[in-house]
């Protein structure tokens, strides 16, 4: 009897080796701000899900979309849900800095690899699970005070978000003015839901800069610079990547004319060289997503969906060599093969990350636009 079942044994373990692999569900978390202040982030991000394929590296893929409200409280809750009743082996999002930040910790817990739509600053090391998609701002700002000097500006105005995002460019654009020897002559502060600036438009104009940087994200950011132009402000106003969306010049119509601000080059991607290599992926997801969704519809914000698409099918089919998703060790895989791989090209440039880079950029992911008669225009 023990010899037949010995036997009965090593039959099912050889039909278990002849038999194909068996593939396992890709689960993704994507964590996003559809209502709320910062809805015009997380919105194109939605919409630009749609047009993923079904297979990842062989993989069927389940997105599990959820609503952060543009608020960190949420963003925790929806995280923790994707890691401990979903068990998802990536996580995507959030919209916005802050809710960002909250997922952090909770990706570092679970040890899921977090791929960021919002430009959380990030130190690297092996306690640090998530990677940011947008432009450091660094980057973004080094960029804006440059072309500051360029057109003779000397000294600035602030006036920007009073949260995490406004928080990074205030440090980076200090230092950044430095560098450049620029002076910044009044900082203000808004609240993202504000309305109406009034106060703070007026001491900005009171301090009689050369220029206004202002610093807000998606339809929020034309609120401000319409209030300055309504107040006779007539100087140069520079905007930063978090404004480069159609819906600035929507809401802000005439007003927004002449506004100079960095973005990734997708938004100008027909305006790109061939010579670069951007170009065809950043066509790729702007046909795709104008054709879904109209003429112009692009944003900076639903690129990133795209490039976390791009970098998943360079980084997945790696890790499944090493193991199958829904398990520690794929989750670990995905990681290694993101600090690993070199040169991915997205719609916003090309990414390079490192055990002690988790940002990835250089500066092929920035360009200058300017805003002419409801257009963006790329300027050297």
């Amino acid at each position: 009897m023990h010899r037949l079942l010995r036997q009965a044994a090593a039959v099912l373990a050889l039909n278990a080796a002849l038999a194909p692999a068996a593939h396992a569900d890709l689960k993704i978390g994507v964590n996003l701000s559809l209502t709320g202040p910062l809805s015009s982030l997380g919105l194109p991000i939605q919409k630009s899900l749609t047009l993923w394929p079904d297979k990842i590296g062989g993989e069927k893929v389940v997105l599990t979309v959820l609503d952060d409200a543009s608020d960190v409280t949420a963003a925790v809750k929806n995280t923790r849900r994707f890691v401990t009743e979903d068990r998802v082996d990536v996580l995507l999002g959030s919209s916005g800095v802050p809710a960002v930040l909250a997922m952090v910790p909770v990706a570092a817990e679970a040890k899921t690899v977090q791929l960021a739509f919002a430009p959380a600053p990030r130190p690297g090391g092996k306690d640090d699970w998530t990677f940011t998609l947008p432009q450091p701002v660094s980057l973004m700002s080094d960029a804006v005070a440059k072309r500051m000097v360029g057109d003779k500006v000397r000294k600035v105005a602030f006036l920007g978000w009073n949260e995490g995002y406004g928080e990074m460019w205030l440090q980076a654009f200090t230092a950044s003015a430095k560098k450049a020897g620029l002076e910044i002559v009044a900082t203000e502060r808004f609240a993202p839901p504000d309305t109406s600036i009034t106060a703070q438009a007026l001491k900005v104009i009171a301090a009689r800069p050369d220029a206004v940087l202002i610093v807000g994200a998606g339809s929020a950011a034309a609120m401000p610079q319409i209030n300055l132009r309504e107040r006779g402000w007539t100087g140069p106003v520079y905007q930063t990547h978090g404004a480069a969306s159609p819906d600035l010049i929507r809401v802000g119509g005439a007003k927004m004319n002449g506004a100079i601000l960095p973005a990734g080059p997708v938004l100008v991607a027909e305006q790109l060289t061939d010579a670069n290599p951007i170009k065809t992926v950043a066509l790729d997801y702007v046909n795709g997503f104008e054709k879904a969704n109209g003429a112009h519809s692009r944003t900076q914000f639903g690129a990133h969906a795209h490039d976390a698409l791009k970098v998943l099918q360079r980084i997945v089919p790696v890790a499944l060599k090493q193991a199958k998703p829904g398990t520690p060790a794929f989750r670990q895989a995905l990681r290694d093969a993101l600090e690993a791989e070199k040169e991915i090209v997205v719609s916003h440039g090309v990414l390079n990350y490192s055990p002690s880079n988790h940002t990835g950029f250089d500066e092929r992911a920035r360009v200058m636009l300017k805003i002419d008669n409801g257009r963006f225009l790329l300027i050297h």
